[in-house]
């Protein structure tokens, strides 16, 4: 599948690519972008399949899809070796690529992610939810999971735009991903893992909790650090912008 994309910053720049959550498109990375190209990296963010303007899939999707096209898009980019940052469901599928493509990933960074998250039925559920219910019901429940109440008392503009990405979301193409994530468990995959690994979580994240989920990845990759953003929920890279930048900069320079 070609996965819908958008290519920042200097063309001789290190990639980076950004990979976003379920039930988001690529903009919710847009707090990283200026002080990762002026950092001086080529940033490179996408849709996920069925979200965004990355076409819909015609049957449920597992993580080896998705970081497939991953694949896809570095190989026609011309791309051969990136570092990568994904959060939620992008961070499920950096994952995966560091296990299963190792070549390919020259850093990583996961945030705001689990290795194992739910239980098959309960994605099934989601999906189903989506489907006979509608996306605007899941962004009612996941822009409370997204964001503290009072970055959404203090935000009300920005919630609704973050609450639109998700009801804009096509009911199937969330369904596919959800699909993924029911079917996902990485943890005995996690000590392959060879790059180098910077994890993070949100202090007040109810979706992967710092110590049900982030710290386990950390402390089951080999060497990996982790570090727990606070006042910061799922979409912690947008409610804490400068900390989650500072923090994936600070990663990607130590490998320079």
């Amino acid at each position: 599948m070609r996965v819908n994309h958008v290519v920042e910053g200097p063309q001789d720049g290190d990639v980076v690519v950004l990979s976003g959550s379920i039930g988001s498109n690529l903009s919710m990375w847009q707090p990283q972008v200026p002080a990762l190209t002026q950092a001086g990296y080529r940033v490179v963010r996408y849709d996920q399949r069925g979200h965004g303007r990355t076409p819909v899939p015609d049957h449920p999707c597992s993580l080896a899809d998705l970081g497939g096209d991953v694949v896809e898009l570095l190989d026609g980019l011309g791309v051969e070796r990136a570092a990568f940052v994904g959060l939620s469901l992008g961070g499920m599928t950096g994952m995966w690529l560091a296990v299963n493509h190792p070549d390919r990933i020259d850093r990583l960074v996961l945030c705001c992610t689990s290795a194992r998250l739910g239980s098959p039925q309960m994605w099934q559920e989601r999906a189903e939810q989506a489907r006979a219910q509608g996306m605007s019901a899941i962004a009612d429940g996941s822009i409370q999971r997204w964001f503290t109440a009072q970055w959404l008392a203090d935000n009300p503009q920005l919630a609704r735009e973050y609450h639109h990405m998700t009801a804009a979301t096509p009911a199937e193409g969330y369904a596919a991903c959800c699909a993924a994530i029911g079917s996902m468990d990485l943890l005995d995959d996690l000590p392959k893992i060879t790059a180098p690994t910077l994890v993070i979580a949100g202090a007040d994240d109810p979706a992967t909790p710092p110590e049900g989920h982030g710290r386990p990845i950390a402390e089951a990759i080999p060497g990996a650090r982790f570090e727990v953003v606070a006042h910061a929920a799922h979409l912690g890279n947008v409610e804490q912008p400068q900390r989650f930048s500072s923090l994936i900069l600070d990663h990607l320079r130590a490998g320079r």
